[in-house]
């Protein structure tokens, strides 16, 4: 295809609330030597880019500084460095909109060879990109900080959302016990990707209950919810239990039991995908296109929207006025 000199974006040019989204024409970026430069075809939105865009995530965002992390497209050019893709290619990408690397919410863009991946055939692309980040937050919290192992018990807390639903297929996936917690709405949705206990975090007994069915201790704790009940949830943790936590930026100050954590061994893991290598993500990758080539990769799409309705997106994510991902189209 003939390559435009300029392109639709939805950018900002200083940090702020969804009124600082502006939505037009940029120029259309070049690659370099090892980048590579796609035809966009979907993104979606992350709570992590709502952080970004008001600041309360801090990291380089040379203005204008087009939003949007993930995105499903085709190669339209790559660099003379480039051998590993090449023109029609559809491809994936999860790791833009942060420390200086432009976003995707935009008509083109420009991604570095190692933070591209192929995609496998035949998959829908609103609903692929709509678990990209999520499933790869999944994998890397489960793999390079849990260390989970088959046979052990995960405990998730706030599986219904998008992380959370990953969590529950990942660990399934690998041969972990999943209990969780969701709303009575997202029950059947939890149990359906491979949770084999869920209890309503509204109940004021829930941790009794995860007691009742985990008597030995849970080997993993992950909260995904941004409650981060520490007091409560580490008593249940067994000998050389691991706390995993990625979310709560705008949380209180929790209580930290720390005597109940050296006396057991229990070790607390925070972790933001923001901070992972391009090899942690290429492991991630090569597990999620795994999963997404058999079809074992579940997701729900909530909205989908127009580019000039980016500023909406934003203000529908954090809101939480969508049930399930909200993907972005050009």
């Amino acid at each position: 295809m003939t390559i435009p000199q300029t392109m639709r974006a939805a950018f900002i040019r200083a940090t702020g609330g969804v009124e600082q989204i502006e939505v037009g024409e940029l120029p259309v970026p070049r690659p370099g030597p090892t980048d590579v430069l796609v035809r966009v075809e979907a993104s979606e939105v992350n709570h992590v880019d709502l952080f970004v865009r008001s600041g309360g995530y801090r990291t380089h965002t040379p203005f204008p500084f087009v939003i949007g992390r993930d995105l499903v497209g085709t190669v339209v050019e790559a660099g003379s460095g480039v051998a590993s893709f090449e023109v029609g290619q559809r491809v994936w990408c999860n790791s833009l909109g942060h420390h200086g690397r432009q976003g995707a919410f935009a008509e083109f863009a420009v991604v570095a060879k190692d933070r591209l991946y192929p995609l496998p055939d035949g998959v829908d692309l609103k609903e692929t990109v709509s678990v990209l980040h999520t499933a790869a937050t999944a994998y890397i919290g489960l793999v390079r900080e849990a260390r989970l192992q088959a046979g052990e018990t995960l405990f998730i807390e706030g599986a219904g959302g998008g992380v959370g639903s990953a969590v529950v297929q990942m660990a399934s996936a690998m041969g972990a016990r999943v209990i969780a917690t969701a709303a009575p709405a997202d029950a059947a949705w939890v149990q359906g990707l491979g949770a084999q206990a869920v209890f309503d975090y509204h109940a004021k007994d829930v941790y009794d209950h995860v007691r009742a069915v985990s008597p030995d201790g849970i080997d993993v704790w992950w909260d995904a919810s941004g409650h981060n009940e520490f007091a409560q949830c580490l008593p249940l943790l067994a000998m050389g239990g691991r706390a995993v936590v990625m979310s709560g930026l705008k949380g209180g100050a929790p209580t930290f039991p720390v005597g109940g954590m050296y006396t057991r061994d229990v070790t607390l893991h925070g972790f933001a995908i923001s901070n992972a290598s391009t090899d942690d993500l290429a492991h991630a990758a090569a597990s999620i296109n795994r999963m997404l080539a058999s079809r074992k990769l579940r997701t729900r799409v909530g909205a989908i929207l127009g580019l000039a309705d980016a500023a909406q997106a934003h203000a529908a994510m954090a809101a939480g006025a969508v049930k399930g991902r909200i993907v972005v189209v050009p």
